[in-house]
């Protein structure tokens, strides 16, 4: 667009008091006029540049998501079945053989608990899960619960750190909330340096007082502040390529602990909205990697059945809470959910996936889970539409985290 200014031509003037010499207005109203035309042109074209840039930046953000689908695609294109159902299990890292089991079954990741730390090394550890992924077909998820506090796994052990994490509420009382972010930094460097790319962590649960079991691995009491550190933890994780894991969703409250029974919550759907729900929000809006469902029988979602188990739980999370994550379980040799199964693992894992989720904790005979899987599917009670999206999900959050390149 072309601007065009003229001038005026000589303007009426009249003469100075006193007889003195005339002022020339036409000059400065000239001048004026000049300055306006010039700025007029510099802000269309910094606009123009804006929009441009506008346009570039999103075209290439809608490139990169549609490359990744597109990628994630194509892998799962060329994927049996059976190395579907696989990609869905986490399975604890096992005692022995755990490279031929991987080349074998092709899981989705291995978890690591302190046993598997403590008569090891970092060399060691480095190189036993190098191998791991080198037999894979995609690469696995390595995952550790490493908290901090009461619940860590590598840093327990000298060998691989000379002080164990501190919890997030003992980090944020010394040094607030920048002390947060620098923890978080210093444990994702020393998780991937071990070649581990998957935290089960941060805790999102609030819980109420300190003799409740979810206290000492809670941030705070106050949802707020409970928020704002899953925010900042989520956050940096993304930075770093950790995957994130908001957990125990809908939160624990002031509940018992599932790994030893049954639990249920009677608590309202608006105590869990007004509070509990609010760090997980803020851990979606962040770009969470996985949440991890608990296995409390929440009354206010689901009377009939544990959450981790219930299709009204998932259709929460997925309708009212928009996230379209990765959805994991939270152990499934727990006895908040075996004791609801009658002791039948493989049963609780088909109605896992039957609930929406994409990804199972399994900490107990994966054999057994795998053969209740693939039976589960031949018989059509899951159904390989639902395998396919949750599969997808699972690749797409690797090649977002560049775990598969």
């Amino acid at each position: 667009m072309i601007v065009s200014v003229e001038g005026n031509g000589a303007g009426h003037q009249r003469p100075a008091k006193g007889g003195g010499k005339m002022k020339d207005h036409t000059k400065d109203r000239t001048t004026q006029q000049l300055h306006r035309h010039h700025s007029l042109r510099a802000l269309l074209r910094t606009g123009v540049i804006f929009v441009l840039l506008l346009v570039f930046c999103g075209a290439s953000v809608y490139a990169a998501g549609t490359s990744t689908q597109t990628r994630a695609a194509k892998i799962l294109s060329k994927m049996s079945m059976n190395e579907k159902i696989a990609q869905m299990m986490m399975v604890s890292f096992p005692a022995s053989d755990a490279v031929k089991i991987q080349k074998k079954n092709q899981f989705g990741g291995y978890l690591l608990f302190g046993r598997d730390f403590k008569n090891s090394t970092k060399k060691k550890m480095r190189a036993k899960l190098s191998s791991c992924q080198k037999v894979s077909k995609r690469d696995m998820l390595m995952a550790v619960d490493e908290e901090g506090g009461t619940v860590v796994r590598a840093s327990l052990y000298s060998q691989f750190r000379k002080q164990k994490f501190r919890s997030p509420r003992a980090v944020y009382q010394a040094g607030g909330y920048s002390g947060i972010v620098s923890d978080t930094r210093a444990k994702d460097r020393f998780l991937k340096s071990l070649n581990i790319n998957c935290n089960l962590a941060p805790v999102a649960d609030v819980a109420y007082k300190k003799s409740n079991f979810i206290y000492s691995r809670s941030f705070s009491t106050k949802a707020g502040k409970t928020k704002k550190f899953i925010k900042l933890t989520v956050r940096q994780m993304g930075k770093d390529k950790v995957v994130s894991t908001l957990k125990h969703f809908p939160g624990y409250g002031g509940n018992g602990d599932t790994h030893g029974r049954i639990i249920r919550d009677r608590r309202s759907l608006n105590t869990f909205k007004t509070r509990d729900l609010k760090p997980f929000a803020a851990g979606i809006k962040e770009g969470t990697d996985m949440i991890m469902v608990s296995h409390t029988i929440v009354y206010a979602f689901d009377s009939k059945r544990p959450a981790s188990l219930s299709k009204k739980v998932h259709r929460y999370i997925r309708k009212e809470m928009n996230y379209d994550g990765v959805l994991i379980t939270d152990g499934l040799g727990m006895k908040g959910i075996t004791d609801f199964v009658k002791g039948d693992a493989g049963e609780a894992s088909v109605r896992a996936i039957q609930a929406g989720n994409d990804m199972l904790c399994v900490t107990g005979d994966y054999k057994q889970v795998l053969r209740a899987l693939k039976k589960a599917v031949k018989q059509g009670r899951i159904s390989e539409k639902q395998i396919d999206r949750s599969v997808t999900r699972i690749l797409t959050m690797k090649l977002n985290r560049g775990i598969i390149r």
